[in-house]
């Protein structure tokens, strides 16, 4: 397909009331990225890097979706609802512009897949002037049913208008066409608005291509390709339908899920081959993980880098610009944000790391954090490689602990520590004998008052 050139007409204009969302339908996300930005990766990998977005409400924020996945992309406002064919009109100047093939799909489809709208193009290559997909579903009922003939298709039947046994065919209509950009104008031109909804339906190009000798086909495409989102309810079925597909990639190129049902991913979540995921983990967008690593369980990854070998969790969360080298491990109760953890150090439970360095083969003890902010400014904490850093210790940023150095447990560290120091930053411990007999005597009367009362 790389030879011939493509224009994909998103059709994004509908108002989408039935979400029952200040947000326009298409920006709602499955797997952190809005449903049109899906449907725009997949016209992007059958090699049409060119848009035409028609849009409606939201356009702004419609148009920024898409061009987050494709560069390419011209705008066009449909001010009017008047049926499909109208809304793909609406891109008139873009198709004028001249191309070997028009994708026709929706915004709000976005589980379709490249390869169903590759298969449309190749149909295309092969002689057709317009392809239609179609497809199979359990109930036919309610939908356009695709009249064929000798493999060809010669219209598209209305289930009100169709016969009881033009009602018995499976095969129905999904909505994504392909055409000839030759005479895409042409046929879009002659469609009328004759009809009891006085809209003008993209689906009457098949019998406009039929009465001018045109070649028109059918091709049938998976179920699960056609669903578009209208409601909440159908936003989370489509997330379970892609959650799923990933999964099943995920294994098949080596990850093991030890519970798949139970791992979310994102749309970008990039894992190689031998690496574990146990039970409950959720990936936000921004993720890779190399080789040998574990995930263990209950733990929540966003924007991070998790290095070979290296270990996360149980209960860890991994925000924004973490990055684990080889081998480091994070441990449970860990939240590390923009820091860096070097290869082999450990960080095994209770910390909190932000905005810091971790030197390699360093140890953080429990409960030990990087207090970096100041109530207006972010700063930075550099701990050398091999330096221990004893349990709940506070390092007040900015500040650096030197290589190898030690960090007493319990010390508030506010100045720098050299290389091979020991800092501790904590009150001397005074001890006064048979004073806890003194203070249990005092609070048990104490409390006996407070009975008493």
């Amino acid at each position: 397909m790389t030879s011939r050139t493509c224009l994909s007409v998103i059709l994004a204009a509908g108002e989408g009331t039935r979400m029952k969302s200040a947000l326009p339908k298409v920006l709602h996300p499955i797997a952190g990225l809005p449903i049109v930005a899906h449907v725009a990766k997949a016209v992007r990998d059958t090699g049409g890097n060119d848009i035409a977005l028609v849009v409606g409400r939201g356009a702004d924020a419609v148009q920024a979706a898409v061009q987050s996945v494709v560069s390419n992309v011209s705008t066009y406002e449909q001010t009017e609802r008047l049926g499909t064919g109208h809304a793909v009109l609406a891109a008139r100047d873009a198709i004028a512009r001249g191309y070997d093939d028009i994708l026709v799909v929706f915004g709000d489809t976005p589980l379709i897949e490249s390869a169903a709208l590759e298969q449309a193009r190749a149909r295309l290559v092969g002689g057709a002037d317009v392809v239609v997909m179609g497809f199979r579903p359990a109930d036919p009922a309610g939908y356009g049913r695709l009249i064929e003939k000798d493999g060809k298709l010669l219209a598209i039947r209305e289930d009100k208008d169709a016969s009881e046994t033009e009602k018995q065919i499976g095969f129905c209509n999904a909505g994504f066409m392909a055409l000839r950009g030759d005479n895409a104008l042409q046929l879009l031109d002659k469609i009328t608005n004759k009809n009891a909804k006085g809209e003008y339906y993209l689906t009457d190009v098949v019998e406009i291509a039929n009465a001018l000798g045109k070649s028109v086909i059918a091709i049938e495409i998976a179920v699960d390709n056609v669903i578009g989102i209208n409601t909440r309810v159908e936003l989370a079925e489509a997330e379970a339908i892609w959650q799923n597909r990933k999964r099943r990639a995920m294994m098949l190129a080596g990850v093991t899920l030890q519970a798949p049902e139970t791992v979310f991913f994102a749309h970008d979540t990039l894992i190689e081959a031998d690496v574990i995921l146990e039970p409950n983990i959720v990936f936000g967008p921004g993720v890779s993980i190399a080789t040998g690593a574990v995930i263990h369980a209950f733990s929540h990854v966003e924007g991070a880098k998790v290095g070979p070998g290296a270990m996360v969790g149980p209960y860890a969360r991994l925000r924004p610009g973490a990055d684990l080298a080889a081998k480091a491990k994070v441990g449970n109760f860990v939240e590390v944000k923009n820091a860096r953890i070097g290869a082999g150090a450990k960080v095994n439970h209770l910390t909190y790391l932000g905005d810091a360095t971790v030197g390699a083969d360093a140890n953080i003890g429990a409960g030990a954090i990087t207090c970096n902010y100041d109530g207006y400014n972010k700063w930075r904490t550099e701990i050398g490689a091999g330096a221990f850093i004893g349990s709940n210790s506070s390092l007040v940023a900015p500040v650096s602990v030197g290589d190898n150095a030690y960090v007493a447990s319990g010390s508030v560290i506010t100045e720098n520590v050299p290389a091979d120091a020991l800092a501790l930053g904590r009150a001397h411990q005074v001890t006064k004998e048979g004073r806890a007999t003194q203070l249990r005597a005092r609070y048990i009367a104490l409390k006996q008052a407070k009975k008493a009362e």
